[in-house]
């Protein structure tokens, strides 16, 4: 196929746990072969390894604007998979896009990634909560504050989608979890690990003993890494069959979780683990203190509550294959990830 007529695809976050799973499903789309995929990186060793397997590696950051402008204008679609929170790179993203259309009159696509962390309230671990939002429930969502976490980003997209320059969809991934396997791991090129998780072992291990966030009673949705790479893959081939196939826009929020967790009973599982590795000194888990939460998560953030029901996907095909006891089969390889990891 000429260079000319390629879908050109541009990833950001192409090094991280989510966006080289999304980079690895692109490779192995059927169509691969008629993408021409640009990606960031920091690491000019690893320019190499993404020539290897056909992507174009550009020396860069999320923080160089201009180059998020300049590869975003030269794309029919951009996967934005780095910092959820980053408002800048958002706007030179979008202002790239707003060229391309300007200078085609096509409109592009753009497929970002936020995070159910935009629902979380001040529940500290003492309590769950009956509030569960739908991605369907588009008055509920934007009843959100904009000092929500991803919230003033979301906006500024949505914003931008109204416009018509640009077709928007938000994907707001929850807890994620699993050890990435793609085929870009094993060239060195991706993160393996989740952050929400391995976190909390992390901590665990550095105080030697499992830890909670006040009661544990804190509910949160999850999905496994594989699961939110289809799911981004389902939403790309609905938005490139054209405008009509999937909500964007105002429309385009979708949720990634196929699952729900008491958060608490994961820092149980996490100190039994640690317990019998010998690592944690008891088998039940401990509260961290105000200094710990601080120091290892920057907050409670681990505390709060987010529900969802994930259901836009579901009307365009995303048919999730792993259930809740997907997650808790997973804390077992991921501790002791960590701990090798940490030398332990």
């Amino acid at each position: 196929m000429p260079e000319s007529e390629k879908t050109r695809i541009f990833v950001t976050g192409a090094t991280g746990y989510i966006g080289g799973s999304v980079l690895s499903a692109l490779l192995s789309h059927p169509r691969a072969r008629s993408f021409q995929i640009t990606v960031l990186t920091r690491s000019p060793e690893k320019v190499e390894l993404f020539n290897s397997v056909g992507v174009v590696a550009v020396v860069s950051s999320n923080q160089d604007l201009e180059k998020l402008t300049e590869h975003a204008r030269d794309s029919d679609v951009v996967f934005s998979c780095a910092d959820a929170d980053d408002l800048q790179a958002a706007k030179a993203i979008l202002l790239g896009l707003k060229e391309r259309y300007n200078e085609t009159g096509r409109v592009p696509i753009f497929i970002h990634t936020s995070g159910t962390g935009v629902l979380i309230d001040n529940a500290a671990g003492n309590h769950s909560t009956d509030k569960i939002y739908s991605d369907l429930d588009i008055p509920m969502i934007e009843s959100l504050h904009k000092t929500q976490p991803h919230r003033e980003v979301d906006i500024e997209i949505v914003a931008a989608g109204e416009t018509g320059y640009v077709r928007t969809y938000i994907i707001l991934p929850s807890t994620i979890y699993g050890i990435a396997n793609t085929s870009l791991v094993k060239l060195g090129i991706q993160n393996p690990y989740s952050k929400q998780i391995p976190g909390l072992i992390k901590a665990s291990i550095d105080r030697k003993q499992g830890g909670v966030v006040g009661k544990g009673l804190n509910l949160w949705p999850n999905i496994h890494i594989d699961d939110i790479a289809t799911l981004y893959i389902t939403i790309f081939d609905a938005a490139m069959k054209g405008p009509g196939e999937a909500g964007h826009g105002r429309e385009g929020f979708y949720f990634g979780a196929n699952g729900e967790h008491r958060v608490g009973r994961i820092s149980e599982i996490i100190a039994e683990l640690l317990y019998e590795m010998k690592v944690g000194k008891g088998p039940q888990p401990t509260v961290f203190t105000e200094e710990e939460l601080r120091r290892y998560f920057g907050g409670p953030y681990l505390g709060s509550n987010s529900r969802v029901r994930a259901e836009r996907a579901k009307l365009i095909g995303w048919n999730p294959v792993h259930a809740v006891d997907s997650l808790w089969a997973s804390l077992r390889p991921e501790t002791e990830a960590m701990a090798e990891i940490q030398n332990i």
